[in-house]
């Protein structure tokens, strides 16, 4: 019988060799605001966050145990009707709007601004060394809006933070790409990835999370599944969202720290394990985030009534770890025919719970080679 624990936010601890970033810790520990720590964050939607004067804003950060030094996420709140501080930084961070609507100004040195819209499940780019402006466009309530950077690696390097916060570089690069403008909407493009079609999405402004639909079927994962990787323009910040249908699981895998997951549409829970020890239970929904840590196992379980949806931040390259790219899936990637029958059994239960059945083939649980069937694609 599996051991399984509902560990609440800030009783859970940093696993692995990666352990944290010491200055980027102090930093945030001396500005005195919340830092949610645990397996997990509820809702970022209604977590606790305090005013920051520097930024005119209600800011949290999160230390989740498996971001681990190797990324930031944070929590800002806009006040209603309220136009931010221009700022800068100098590491590029990727937007994500768990509620309310605005606009967002970007410019460089040459002084071209971009200006763009944003609402509720937009995610964008602020590019390094660039000044921006935001600006909660609702006079009734606030916006709230989370943030993904490298800042904890960086400082690692260079441990002060005014060089990422108050530095003159100017980057003199217009804010364009190779097809245009640098906040147009999102382009698709498909490329092949170890022999199967591959969707991206390549762009700095991704106006809904949950509308978008041009998805690949993500092959070997589970679940008939499907996926879209995203990169931005002159970036090495990369991130994937996945959808995958009501009554259906996902198969077990691991991979680097820092993939922060943020829900955008659904119902379920993940599963989260070092091989061979205590489970952790994350329930989620609209608004959730978890973080594995590194090496981890982890699951994920839709038990709503509709198809649910997650978008993972990757963190740097070079820590993303095995997972992504399963060389020997019996080390990185489990296949239902060899989970541990509680795996299962957990979720018949609570699918039965809210008066639900499994929709998951039997044929899945007998042959690890089992694919779902895609119709036209290959």
């Amino acid at each position: 019988m599996a051991q399984e624990t509902a560990t609440p936010a800030g009783q859970a601890e940093n696993q692995g060799p990666f352990r944290g970033a010491k200055p980027y810790d102090d930093w945030i520990g001396s500005l005195g605001l919340p830092i949610h720590s645990g397996y997990y964050l509820e809702d970022v939607r209604t977590a606790e966050v305090e005013w920051w004067e520097e930024r005119q804003a209600k800011v949290a950060f999160m230390q989740l145990a498996g971001q681990q030094g190797a990324a930031e996420a944070r929590i800002t709140e806009v006040p209603p009707g309220a136009t931010l501080p221009a700022a800068r930084f100098g590491f590029d961070e990727s937007v994500y709007v768990a509620d309310g609507q605005g606009v967002c100004t970007v410019w460089g040195a040459d002084g071209q601004k971009k200006t763009f819209e944003w609402q509720k499940h937009s995610l964008f780019m602020l590019p390094h060394n660039r000044w921006h402006q935001i600006t909660n466009m609702r006079g009734d309530r606030p916006a709230r809006l989370v943030h993904y950077n490298y800042l904890p690696v960086a400082m690692s390097v260079i441990p002060d933070p005014e060089f990422f916060f108050d530095n003159d570089y100017g980057d003199q690069k217009k804010l364009a790409t190779p097809s245009g403008e640098y906040y147009s909407e999102a382009k698709i493009e498909h490329d092949t990835l170890w022999g199967r079609k591959r969707a991206k999405w390549y762009g700095s402004f991704f106006p809904d999370m949950r509308a978008w639909d041009q998805l690949v079927p993500f092959w070997g994962r589970g679940a008939g599944g499907r996926v879209v990787h995203i990169e931005f323009p002159e970036s090495q910040m990369t991130c994937h969202m996945s959808v995958f249908d009501a009554r259906t699981y996902k198969k077990g895998h691991r991979h680097g720290p820092g993939f922060v997951i943020i829900i955008p549409a659904g119902e379920g829970y993940s599963i989260m394990w070092p091989e061979g020890e205590e489970k952790v239970v994350i329930p989620w929904h609209e608004g959730s985030v978890f973080v594995p840590p590194n090496r981890w196992f982890h699951q994920h379980f839709n038990v709503g009534e509709s198809p649910a949806r997650y978008l993972a931040w990757h963190p740097l390259p070079q820590m993303m770890g095995s997972g992504e790219r399963v060389d020997n899936r019996a080390q990185n990637q489990i296949e239902y025919p060899f989970e541990e029958p509680w795996i299962r059994e957990k979720f018949e239960s609570e699918l039965k719970a809210r008066g639900l059945t499994s929709i998951m083939p039997e044929q899945a649980y007998k042959d690890p080679n089992y694919e779902w069937e895609y119709s036209g694609e290959s």
